[in-house]
């Protein structure tokens, strides 16, 4: 419960930071509640299977070893954020009453550029979590790192545009 509330309230505020940087741009004109309560709540679902995903990890692949926190940062580098990124724009998706064919198209075309900053950002701080802390706090620490990342995923979702070529099946 305390994961997904951190994961929660973070990944809102993330959006109210970026939403903020939009208003002094002048991309828009005030701040909209509803896009960051539903920004909030995609922290909901990945923050639970974030809790679930580490305790998984350490129980399968018990140690801090340099080399088995290794192994870690690459299985949840390679596996585990394809996912999160997903259910991000799924659960995005179902907030918004999106089409399939939209919610799809989002993860193809901006799912990778948050996969790619993940590569930046998450392996050094993976493996700090792995290392030192104890299971218990590595979601309350993927969090406070995560407020960065928030804020340019909530930048990705709402800024940049999605490639309308090809003509959307309902």
């Amino acid at each position: 419960m305390t994961n997904a509330t951190i994961s929660f309230g973070l990944s809102g505020f993330g959006d109210v930071l970026q939403q903020k940087y939009e208003v002094l741009q002048k991309k828009q004109e005030r701040w909209d509640p509803a896009r960051t309560k539903n920004m909030a709540l995609t922290g909901l679902p990945v923050g639970v299977l974030c809790h679930f995903w580490y305790n998984f990890l350490d129980h399968r692949m018990p140690g801090r070893t340099l080399r088995r926190v290794v192994q870690k940062v690459v299985i949840d580098q390679i596996l585990f954020s394809p996912i999160c990124i997903s259910l991000f724009f799924i659960t995005l998706g179902v907030l918004e009453h999106s089409k399939v064919s939209r919610v799809k198209k989002e993860i193809v075309q901006k799912g990778w550029m948050l996969y790619a900053a993940e590569w930046m950002i998450w392996p050094p701080a993976q493996v700090i979590n792995f290392y030192w802390l104890p299971t218990r706090y590595r979601v309350l620490y993927d969090n406070t790192i995560s407020l960065g990342y928030d804020v340019y995923t909530s930048y990705i979702k709402h800024e940049v545009p999605l490639d309308d070529d090809d003509e959307e099946e309902s």
